[in-house]
């Protein structure tokens, strides 16, 4: 009768192009910041899988498994950045974010967990491709 249908326990989706880089202290969500655009890809994509599947932001701890897809002897970015940068993109911004947002427009309400202080899992790996994507895969622990 009146049952409600529980969260999936994790959520996956590929992004084009590389990740966004945590490599500065400048906040990777100020207007014009150089990552801005891989910022908003990322948030396109996980706002799709997210409506796509009814997902709603996790409290509880998370893991983060990223695949990197790039061309061999490519050097754009390394493991810890792109980690910084994607758990930094995919918490709830309007929480640890300074300055305004408003450059995001909807996308600032992109969430797949409140605080990158959740992940105590992590996985990274890369494989070779003539283009470059990756995919993301959050999941509850």
């Amino acid at each position: 009768m009146g049952e409600t249908l529980a969260q999936a326990s994790a959520i996956a989706f590929d992004v084009h192009g590389l990740p966004p880089l945590k490599n500065e202290a400048l906040s990777i969500f100020a207007a014009g910041h150089r990552q801005a655009g891989r910022v908003r890809t990322l948030l396109e994509a996980a706002c799709a899988a997210a409506q796509r599947t009814g997902w709603t932001a996790l409290a509880d701890p998370v893991a983060l498994d990223v695949v990197l897809r790039r061309p061999p002897g490519s050097h754009s970015g390394d493991a810890t950045n792109f980690l910084g940068g994607i758990g930094d993109v995919l918490q709830d911004k309007r929480r640890s974010a300074r300055g305004s947002l408003a450059h995001l427009g909807v996308l600032v309400d992109v969430a797949l967990y409140v605080d990158d202080r959740q992940i105590r899992q992590l996985s990274y790996r890369e494989e070779h491709a003539d283009e470059p994507s990756y995919t993301v895969r959050v999941s509850a622990l």
